[in-house]
């Protein structure tokens, strides 16, 4: 926790994203591992407000994987047509519905590499949405995949994907204290210094927390009980002196305790 550090401890909106997920069973074959992975996926962004499966019942492989995604909790859409496209026009239809629904989803993730979705695509964009894809690989078209961009994704990576997110909550957890935890650190620090007779300037004691404490390492923000975050080691100075629990004098710390045992 450096000194010119920037603020990262802003209090993040209450409200979270929320997404869709449309799947294209005709055109992707989604197991119910993946599909299970695919709405943990979602848990890390936001929330998920509906998941949708379009299927033929006319074909007997798409009605064993709607049964098995079924069980997950999506909702299987059977679109019974011979005809060519039938279902993802059904997919485009209630999609669109959504957007303009009383509580659209901010993010559209589908499942498909069909060159059909090109303009619902672009028209999502267009309308401010993200929209994330997952295609089965060899089954994709170029185009699809140009205009999604960095978002777009092959099913294989799901697994590959949530283990990077689930790393990546975890250092969230850890790049940060909470208001006693750096407290406690912050007086055995002054404490050392003066034991060894050394100078207790804010540079030195957060550089001596550094190497005393291995959690204080990496730490952006320290957190306090009323929702307030610390950003800066001076601001942390500031509350614990304020708190009584140090004292500066002449830019240097002393611990409260300390002086009252020695008195």
């Amino acid at each position: 926790m450096v000194d010119n550090h920037r603020t990262t401890g802003k209090q993040k909106s209450q409200s979270q994203p929320l997404f869709s997920i449309y799947v294209d069973l005709q055109n992707t074959h989604l197991t119910q591992i993946l599909g299970s992975l695919l709405l943990e996926l979602t848990k890390f962004e936001g929330l998920l407000i509906e998941a949708k499966v379009y299927y033929n019942s006319l074909c007997p492989d798409q009605v064993s994987a709607k049964n098995k995604l079924q069980s997950l909790g999506f909702k299987c859409i059977d679109v019974p047509c011979p005809l060519k496209n039938s279902a993802d026009n059904q997919l485009m239809v209630h999609c669109l519905n959504d957007i303009y629904s009383h509580r659209p989803p901010d993010t559209v993730i589908l499942v498909s590499g069909d060159g059909d979705f090109v303009n619902l695509v672009r028209n999502l964009k267009d309308r401010g949405k993200k929209v994330i894809v997952f295609a089965q690989r060899g089954n994709v078209k170029q185009k699809l995949k140009e205009i999604v961009g960095s978002d777009f994704h092959f099913l294989d990576e799901l697994p590959s994907l949530i283990v990077a997110k689930t790393q990546q909550q975890i250092e969230n957890v850890q790049c940060h204290l909470t208001y006693n935890e750096a407290v406690e650190y912050l007086i055995e620090a002054i404490k050392t210094a003066l034991s060894k007779g050394k100078g207790t300037g804010l540079g030195f004691i957060n550089n001596l927390m550094l190497q005393l404490f291995p959690k204080y390492q990496g730490v952006t923000f320290v957190s306090q009980h009323q929702g307030k975050t610390f950003s800066r080691f001076s601001e942390l100075v500031k509350a614990a002196v304020k708190d009584g629990k140090i004292r500066l004098q002449d830019q240097q710390l002393f611990v409260i305790e300390a002086d009252r045992l020695s008195a």
